[in-house]
Order: structure tokens, then C-alpha cells, then sequence
């Protein structure tokens, strides 16, 4: 196994023609189906990039955009935009192309932290990533930040360290009534 890789090398991509069975109650493709799909995308590329299998840690927030409609070629592009001793974070785009227009929407990206797991379920070493350009930079930058601003906030607001007296004015404004014991 390499002791580095490319994001190239990893790369995936897949396209599916969204169907009545993927719909909502509003005739638009359900959020769930998408999210399926990203997970699936994140696993291969993740797996290609580690030659193990990986399973998911965590999901970095996942904003629609634009509705999917049925009858439309949906795209998911992954990549590794960072690696860690045994995690790796995979960029996934979602894009959707309506087939008689041609025109294409962007309709989400997200992050998904995956880890690698040898054949007995304990984590294993991941290649790193050779970084190649300047947006590989950026993405990893952001990945790196991304992860360490998680760490700090669930430090932040553990239960050991959590002050109530500290937290009260962030419910002014607010749509929330305060009735603690």
C-alpha cells in the first residue's frame, strides 16, 4: 500500500436517474434517498483510498439547496479532502441535470468522516494524502478546521464544564421557554 495518495486517485462518481419510488410526499426526491446515496459515495471513495473497509463516523451539516425532481440524473462527485492517522474526510457534491433542458442545480455538499476498520473492527492506518494544488490545500485547511472547531465545541459544552449562568442570555429573542427544576 502507498504511504501517500492523490485525491485523484480516490475519486468517484456516480449518476442515477431519480424515480417515483424516491419521492416524497411533495413529488420531489426525498432528502433521506439523497443522503443514502451520499453515504454510499463517501464509503467508496474511501475505501478506494484506504483498500479497507471504512464505515462512517460523523456527517458535517448537510444544507437542500434545490429540490430534486423525479425524472432528473442526479450526480454525486467524492473526494478525500483530508486524512488522519486512521479517518479520512470525503467531500461529496450532489448536482442534479434535468434531461430535457440540460440545465444543472447544485443541490448539496457535505462531509463525511470515515474510518477504516481492519477485518477484525479495529481502526486502521489510512495513506495520506499528496496534496497538488492549491485547492487541495484549501480543502484540507478547511477540513483540519472543521474538525478541530467540532472538538472545541464539544469541549465547550460538555456537562462537566457546561455553566448555566453562562448560557442564559442566548435565549433572549429566542422562541424557547426556560423551566428548569
Amino acid at each position: 500500500m502507498k504511504k501517500f495518495k492523490t485525491a485523484k486517485e480516490s475519486r468517484v462518481s456516480i449518476t442515477e436517474l431519480m424515480l417515483p419510488s424516491h419521492s416524497n410526499f411533495g413529488g420531489k426526491v426525498h432528502g433521506g434517498h439523497i443522503l443514502n446515496l451520499m453515504d454510499q459515495i463517501a464509503f467508496a471513495c474511501a475505501s478506494k483510498h484506504s483498500q479497507a473497509y471504512c464505515v462512517t463516523a460523523s456527517v458535517n451539516r448537510v444544507n437542500f439547496l434545490n429540490p430534486i425532481e423525479v425524472g432528473e440524473l442526479v450526480t454525486l462527485k467524492a473526494s478525500i479532502n483530508y486524512t488522519g492517522r486512521t479517518s479520512m474526510v470525503v467531500g461529496v457534491r450532489v448536482e442534479s441535470e434535468n434531461v430535457k433542458t440540460g440545465e444543472t442545480k447544485h443541490c448539496n455538499s457535505s462531509y463525511f468522516t470515515m474510518v477504516a476498520k481492519d477485518d477484525n473492527g479495529k481502526n486502521l492506518a489510512v495513506p495520506g494524502l499528496q496534496i497538488e494544488d492549491v485547492n487541495g490545500l484549501r480543502r484540507f485547511a478547511r477540513s483540519k478546521e472543521r474538525k478541530l472547531s467540532a472538538s472545541d465545541r464539544d469541549s465547550k459544552y460538555s456537562p462537566r464544564k457546561f455553566k448555566v449562568n453562562e448560557y442564559l442570555h442566548v435565549l433572549e429573542g429566542e422562541n424557547v421557554k426556560l423551566d428548569l427544576d
